[in-house]
């Protein structure tokens, strides 16, 4: 991922103004549950193929739009939302951010950083970064389709990728940025009954949500887990309309 533009002596890991593990949690209502079918590369490359009429995640209406120039004063990105096709399923990769970095040190991230000048557009954007950050050149990934773009609380517009990660690649994480890269079950994202909505009291004032997902020892939050909530949303919508034939 691009580093900060803040010259190396200005620059130093800005930490989220709270501890994200221990705000209280708002909400906690499952949602409708997802068959294994709508889970399946098939059916989502189907989904995206067809216009489905859907919304995106209702806390953060004023946060999603379909494109960054709908935002001012931001620092454009985009992530790759990366499936891969394993025996149990499709899982999705994640890295760990590294310790040091300015931009959302430590955290669980989706692959990805800024759209450089010289990127073509959001999607050469997440490919290129993705080959940087953990190796997957772009011939491995087959592209779905884009979300709308997320906007962070540190003014990033986050433009989400939706790929499927072809057998035969390689990890080669980057370590300067990535501390680690790991899997997890898109069915355990899915379940939305371990999604949580926390609020955060913000010491200057005020107050912020944002929603977790934790899995094992991971604990996903924020920008991460609203593109996982968008996600579900889609999915959601999908098959209430391409399978069961209901529309809104």
């Amino acid at each position: 991922m691009s580093q900060s533009i803040l010259p190396s002596r200005s620059r130093r890991v800005v930490p989220a103004g709270f501890d994200p593990l221990t705000q209280p949690i708002v909400q906690n209502r499952a949602l409708q549950a997802l068959s294994s079918s709508s889970l399946e590369p098939g059916f989502i490359q189907s989904a995206f193929s067809c216009p489905v009429d859907w919304q995106v995640e209702p806390v953060f209406t004023e946060s999603f739009q379909a494109d960054s120039v709908q935002f001012q004063n931001v620092v454009q990105a985009a992530v790759l939302f990366p499936l891969v096709q394993r025996s149990d399923g499709l899982h999705v990769l994640f890295t760990r951010r590294a310790s040091h970095l300015y931009d959302h040190a430590g955290q669980i991230s989706f692959p990805g950083g800024r759209i450089e000048p010289t990127d073509h557009d959001a999607i050469a954007a997440a490919l290129r970064e993705t080959h940087e950050e953990i190796g997957v050149a772009p011939e491995y990934i087959q592209l779905i389709g884009t979300q709308p773009c997320f906007l962070t609380s540190t003014r990033f517009t986050m433009k989400p990728v939706i790929g499927l990660i072809r057998p035969g690649f390689t990890i080669v994480p980057d370590t300067t940025e990535v501390a680690e890269v790991f899997e997890v079950p898109l069915s355990v994202l899915m379940d939305t009954s371990l999604h949580r909505l926390h609020q955060a009291n913000l010491p200057e004032g005020g107050h912020r949500f944002y929603f977790s997902l934790t899995w094992k020892t991971y604990f996903i939050w924020g920008a991460t887990a609203a593109l996982i909530r968008n996600f579900y949303h889609f999915l959601a919508a999908a098959e209430t309309q391409l399978v069961k034939g209901k529309r809104p």
